[in-house]
């Protein structure tokens, strides 16, 4: 009896010399990067519950420690304050909590309940900000660090208009490899008939060992994967809990208390680059038989991964702008920032409270610079400062590639008057719409601006194309190829209409270009209208 218990004793002070081990060696890593970008060092606490979520692995914890900061910095996640909105309303809102139970291995147990989720009300940067905000609450008991996180999708009583791919794959990438806890299993509870589309497309993306993790249940089910003890009523289960008031708890009774993340994530953004070129080099250009060739040796799952690999590459370049507190609301999506080297600048005018952001960027044509600008569809707080980017910069056609809603969602709102000779006031700018032309698959709406400071009118061509769904392609090709040959044919008839600029004496106004996001479909159109000038000078192309 005596020698057992000198051997539990021994293996107790080895555990405990391995962790100190473990958790010096962690810090030392982590604070040589500190020092290097001048922030506080990291505490002890903090490194343990990154050892704690890697089973002390020293390596595998600082990647996850850069994986952590990385997201919350790449998601605005920095200097949250839960007292006020909108986070207040996300937090309180009860689509996410944490319940007051463990499961019977003593992991906490997260539930998202998605019939509250409403995407057309809730910015999902916001969302993802009350996520953290709530993880990071559990993720504060030592018992949540050592025995892990079960987290529950209820999508009982749910429809599709409640579902966004964007966030569940966030939501995913966060939980198995960006935030501090053991993900011990996903569980997803009354998914309908139609998730099974966008969750073969989420689960391309997971590694096997994640995959595992992930069960589909019917509500019927769950009792086989959780006891009662530890499931809301809703759920087949004894606990009862009140969504609406529940997260009431997690607030804190001073706002905004400091986060040592906050620093951390605020000074290892790179200094910011003085660029004059919006031009990065690329791999090696193929052709088009090149090119087939390779997706057929890649094949679907090879071109997601490829993607996937893409995305977590750090961009060359910074958004400290885009992620400025005062501008994030200015943010459709809190994921797509843009670049501060090739941002477009309002002009701040006196008497106005604006700053000279928007979400918009420059980019290159065929040789040709600031042939384009990309950007989101316009939130209602920004409908003046895009109209005022359009008069600015001389713009003289608009091309939208999006509805106002899709799917149930609001996708962009409603910035030029739709019907003829109606018209908006935005500040010293008005609107007018002098006719619309409806096509097969889209509309052409000629629009009058009028500068009542300066007394000058022009005349701008707005495009809304029809036939591109969000998450899809055209269904015709032609129609797309047609749509963008008017396109390029009307801004080509509008610089000529200028005189001295179409020679060359003045440069070329650029083609503005919007979707919802400004990535996607944004991207595809100056794509298109490149390749084309581009294949008669060259025989390879990027």
């Amino acid at each position: 009896m005596f020698l057992k218990y000198i051997l539990f004793l021994l293996t107790v002070l080895i555990f405990f010399f391995l962790f100190k081990q473990a958790t010096k060696q962690f810090l030392e890593e982590i604070n040589k990067w500190t020092v290097q970008y001048n922030v506080s060092p990291l505490s002890w606490n903090v490194a343990v519950k990154f050892l704690m979520a890697r089973k002390f692995d020293v390596l595998r914890a600082v990647e996850l420690f850069h994986c952590y900061r990385e997201t919350r910095r790449k998601e605005g996640i920095v200097k949250l304050k839960p007292h006020e909105e909108p986070l207040r309303s996300e937090i309180l809102s009860g689509k996410f909590t944490i319940l007051n139970v463990r499961d019977p291995a003593g992991a906490s147990i997260a539930l998202f309940t998605a019939r509250l989720h409403h995407p057309h009300k809730s910015a999902q940067h916001v969302v993802l900000q009350a996520l953290f905000y709530l993880l990071d609450r559990a993720v504060d008991s030592f018992e949540t660090q050592r025995n892990g996180l079960v987290f529950i999708y209820d999508m009982c009583g749910s429809n599709y208009a409640n579902f966004e791919l964007d966030l569940g794959k966030k939501v995913l990438n966060l939980l198995k490899g960006a935030f501090p806890a053991r993900l011990k299993k996903v569980l997803i509870v009354g998914a309908p008939i139609w998730f099974r589309v966008p969750y073969s497309i989420i689960s391309l993306l997971l590694k096997d060992k994640v995959r595992e993790r992930i069960q589909i249940l019917k509500t019927s089910e769950v009792t086989q994967h959780l006891p009662r003890e530890c499931l809301p009523e809703n759920l087949g289960g004894y606990v009862k809990i009140d969504l609406a008031t529940w997260n009431f708890q997690f607030l804190p009774q001073v706002n905004g208390h400091p986060d040592p993340f906050d620093e951390i994530i605020l000074s290892s953004l790179p200094p910011a680059l003085d660029w004059d070129s919006v031009h990065v080099p690329g791999p090696h250009a193929m052709t088009i038989q090149e090119l087939v060739d390779y997706v057929n040796t890649r094949q679907k799952r090879g071109i997601y991964e490829e993607y996937e690999d893409i995305r977590r590459e750090n961009p060359v370049g910074t958004f400290h702008c885009s992620m400025s507190p005062g501008n994030l609301e200015k943010n459709r999506y809190g994921d797509v920032p843009c670049l501060d080297q090739t941002r477009v600048k309002l002009t701040k005018r006196s008497g106005h409270t604006q700053t000279d952001y928007i979400n918009a960027s420059f980019m290159d044509g065929y040789k040709q610079k600031n042939a384009y600008i990309g950007t989101q569809g316009p939130l209602e707080n920004t409908y003046r400062d895009f109209w005022l980017m359009v008069w600015e910069q001389k713009v003289l056609v608009i091309v939208m590639t999006t509805r106002f809603e899709e799917g149930g969602r609001r996708k962009c709102g409603q910035y030029w008057p739709l019907e003829k000779d109606s018209r908006i006031r935005f500040g010293f700018l008005t609107v007018t719409n002098l006719g619309v032309e409806n096509m097969n698959h889209y509309k052409k709406t000629t629009l009058e601006i009028h500068n009542t400071e300066e007394r000058q009118k022009r005349q701008v061509t707005h495009f809304q194309f029809l036939s591109w769904p969000d998450y899809g392609v055209p269904s015709s090709a032609a129609s797309l190829i047609d749509f963008l040959r008017v396109v390029r044919n009307q801004q080509s008839m509008a610089v000529g209409n200028l005189g001295a600029r179409s020679k060359g004496q003045c440069p070329e106004p650029p083609i503005v270009v919007h979707c919802s996001a400004g990535i996607g479909r944004t991207g595809t159109v100056p794509l298109r209208l490149v390749m084309c000038p581009e294949a008669v000078g060259v025989r390879r192309r990027s």
